[in-house]
């Protein structure tokens, strides 16, 4: 049976300028961000390009893709691909953050739908974030009793904690449920009740916060195109509370997020210094926070300018006063996590292994999560260098940890553990921690 050739296809194809097989590397690579692993080369394309449609989840990586190398958003239809979902993306659920934080808390509590958004692959094109405007001027009549505000507010920031503290002991995705409930039921039902601007600036600054949280969770359980939907969202809540704090965090979490996914482009760079722009206007600890992954950043571009950043993060660290809460308080742990990410990024695992020692010490019982991926890196750090039996030991302690944690990122490092012990199977200890994690699993 012969097939009507894809020329829509072929033409996205020929405006990016890449060969067929540059093409294939890409939906390969972008399929193993996801961690899904494709067989596709140049004669995989050639059958695309003669009206072969691929086969799920592969159209997804494909779009992504050809969005990369065409820097914006490219449609199933534009590329004339039949099997693939017209996804959604967070500009089609309209400008207004608080409607579009009632849609999507709205779609994590329906499986088919949240299914829908996240089949998307994550996007590097919606990390370009442009300039924000300032906040909307929208009318809202006022209502006369509004004492009822600052309890909803209070309320708001202490979920935040119980559901971030909750987050760090279980993992985000056996909380993020309950938090997209919360959200959807109470939050958004506040948000839509009349009140004074300033008043409104504070709930709509509590909502930032947890719509954040939420798209930590979201990447913790392993679903990214919801986790930047989630992060965007956050993001826009925060310019219309006027909140340079949450907006710092927020282009900090994205950035993140993207730098875990293997990113550490100029695209990545600049979001990276949007949140240290923005955390100028806000507490010593948020700049702390946002200039820590900004010297992580630097180390792949600048060495000199890395370690000069880190130096003044720390100095700075020194100053700030943390306070209990989520966003408020910068563990010692996390600064000493993202300074090995700095040695780590310059080649220096003497450096990068002193440093996940030094978090390891610093952290708390309650950072059970943290302290898990903390292991397993530093795990990894010490193989490479080959130092087996510490990496044992680490691993061991990783393991422990394991059952307790619902979180896709801990059984990543999981396969990851699996794949690097490998070669050394025929090691007793090797071969016992390996019998340990097939039971995990």
């Amino acid at each position: 049976m012969s097939r009507t050739p894809n020329t829509r296809l072929r033409s996205l194809l020929e405006a990016t300028g890449w060969s067929s097989a540059q093409l294939a590397r890409m939906v390969v690579a972008i399929a193993a961000e996801h961690s899904e692993h494709l067989t596709c080369d140049r004669s995989t394309v050639s059958r695309w390009l003669a009206g072969h449609q691929p086969r799920p989840p592969v159209p997804t990586f494909l779009l992504e893709a050809l969005a990369r190398g065409l820097d914006g958003i490219v449609t199933a239809q534009q590329a004339g691909l039949s099997r693939a979902p017209e996804l959604v993306h967070t500009n089609s659920l309209g400008d207004d953050p608080v409607l579009r934080l009632a849609q999507l808390t709205s779609v994590e509590l329906d499986g088919t739908r949240r299914k829908l958004i996240g089949a998307a692959a994550f996007s590097l094109a919606a990390l370009a974030v442009p300039a924000l405007a300032a906040p909307s001027s929208r009318p809202r009549p006022l209502r006369i009793q509004e004492q009822g505000v600052e309890a909803q507010v209070a309320q708001m920031r202490a979920m935040a904690t119980m559901f971030a503290n909750a987050a760090e002991t279980h993992g985000g995705g056996s909380i993020r449920a309950p938090l997209a409930a919360y959200l959807a039921h109470d939050v958004s039902r506040w948000l839509r009740t009349p009140m004074s601007d300033e008043n409104y600036r504070q709930l709509l600054s509590a909502a930032a916060q947890l719509a954040l949280l939420l798209g930590t969770m979201c990447v913790d359980d392993g679903d990214h195109a919801l986790a930047q939907q989630h992060f965007r969202t956050a993001a826009d809540l925060a310019v219309e509370a006027v909140d340079h704090g949450m907006l710092a965090v927020s282009f900090r979490a994205m950035a993140t997020h993207a730098y875990e996914m293997g990113h550490h482009g100029s695209v990545v760079l600049h979001l990276t210094e949007r949140a240290v722009e923005a955390a100028r206007r806000a507490p010593r600890v948020t700049q702390v926070y946002a200039q820590a992954h900004l010297s992580v950043l630097l180390a792949h571009h600048d060495r000199k300018a890395a370690l000069a950043e880190l130096a003044r993060t720390e100095k700075l660290y020194d100053q700030a006063d943390s306070t209990p809460g989520a966003f408020t308080a910068y563990p010692p742990g996390g600064l000493q996590y993202q300074r090995a990410q700095v040695f780590s990024a310059l080649g220096e695992a003497s450096q990068a292994a002193a440093a996940l020692k030094t978090s390891l010490r610093l952290r708390t019982p309650a950072e059970h999560r943290a302290s898990a991926l903390t292991h397993a890196r530093l795990a990894e750090i010490l193989l490479g260098v080959g130092h087996l039996d510490a990496a044992l030991a680490h691993w061991g302690d990783f393991l422990s940890a394991y059952p307790a944690l619902r979180s896709a990122r801990i059984a990543q490092r999981l396969a990851v553990m699996r794949q690097k012990l490998q070669p050394y199977g025929r090691h007793r200890p090797v071969a016992t921690l390996l019998n340990r994690a097939r039971e995990l699993m």
